[in-house]
Parts: structure tokens; C-alpha cells; sequence
């Protein structure tokens, strides 16, 4: 895999989204950040703003979303309009990495736990940072398995998507420049 034909897609969120975004311009990976018109954003480096036909296409049931993730979701225009914003970074990524906290119910904690489970849905490979944890988690399609030290995960795929918390802390911005370094130096 070259380092040239590799595209990150993300958010440009503030925390994980906007860490993953400067460690694929630092070793200068092309980079896509779906979003749309009014959102805060930190990263405008391969800008990709969704209209309102393309959010659609991203449309999910709340209700639905709500009993998957075993945690209510208010109905407002913004925050249908950021999960309509990660079916596009999920679908367009070939693999999946998250920085997150997994709960007891085998979910990912905040609105990232749509992109986790909508992966598991796609059986895309998905691979989660537990900053409480301070270690990796890949899902097998029926739990979370805990990744030694030595066996952190690499990307091995030409699109990749790059998401996660806005409350980003040490441990999970060293686990992303760590993972871009075994997968790119």
C-alpha cells in the first residue's frame, strides 16, 4: 500500500477528527472531511460540504439509532445533520478507526457510537482507542477483543476513515500519531 493512493475520511471536528486530519497532512495523505453548512469545524483541508440531497441520503431513523445504541437521542436538526454527515465518512472508509470509550453494553460512548455500530452493520473492520482503557479494541462481529501492546492495529487499507471524541486527551492523540507512524514511516 502507498501512502499515495491513501485517503482519510473524516469530520473536521475538534479532538479525534481534527488529530487524525494533521497526522494525514503530516505525512501528506489526501484528506476528506464531510460536513455541512453552520457546522463548527477545525479542519478545511479536502473541505467536502454536503447539501441537503446528500444529507438525505445519510438519513437514519432516531428511534432506531436509539434502540441500537440502548441511549435516547433528541430529534434536532443538527444533530440528525452530524449523523447524516457519518454515514459518509463510515461508508466511504474501507476500515475504521475510532478514539472513544467502549461502554458495558458493547456500544461506543457519544453521537461517534453511530459511526462504531454503523460499521459493525457494513462489517467493515473496526478498530477502537479506549482512552479510559488506554488501549485498542477491535471488533470481531460479536465482541471487543483487547489488543496487546505489540499487535496495535496498522492501516492496511487505501481508504480508511479516522473519527471520534471531541474530548480528545493525550493518550488518544499519541494511539493516532502512533498508528499513522506504523502504518506510514
Amino acid at each position: 500500500m502507498k501512502k499515495e493512493d491513501c485517503i482519510l475520511f473524516s469530520g473536521g471536528a475538534q479532538g479525534a477528527e481534527a488529530e487524525f486530519g494533521a497526522n494525514a497532512e503530516r505525512f501528506k495523505i489526501e484528506e476528506v472531511n464531510f460536513t455541512f453548512e453552520g457546522h463548527s469545524i477545525v479542519r478545511e483541508r479536502g473541505l467536502r460540504v454536503l447539501n441537503h440531497e446528500e444529507l438525505k441520503n445519510g438519513d437514519v431513523s432516531l428511534e432506531y439509532v436509539s434502540k441500537l445504541m440502548n441511549r435516547r437521542y433528541t430529534d434536532n436538526q443538527t444533530f440528525r445533520k452530524i449523523l447524516q454527515s457519518i454515514w459518509y465518512q463510515i461508508n466511504s472508509g474501507q476500515e475504521i478507526f475510532v478514539i472513544g470509550g467502549i461502554l458495558e453494553d458493547k456500544t461506543v460512548k457519544g453521537g461517534t457510537g453511530w459511526g462504531a455500530e454503523f460499521s459493525k452493520i457494513c462489517n467493515k473492520p473496526l478498530h477502537v482507542f479506549d482512552q479510559k482503557r488506554n488501549g485498542w479494541f477491535s471488533w470481531n462481529r460479536i465482541d471487543w477483543v483487547e489488543l496487546k501492546k505489540g499487535d496495535a492495529p496498522a492501516i492496511t487499507q487505501n481508504h480508511f476513515t479516522g473519527t471520534g471524541t471531541r474530548f480528545l486527551e493525550e493518550n488518544g492523540k499519541k494511539a493516532i500519531k502512533e498508528l499513522f507512524d506504523r502504518s506510514f514511516a
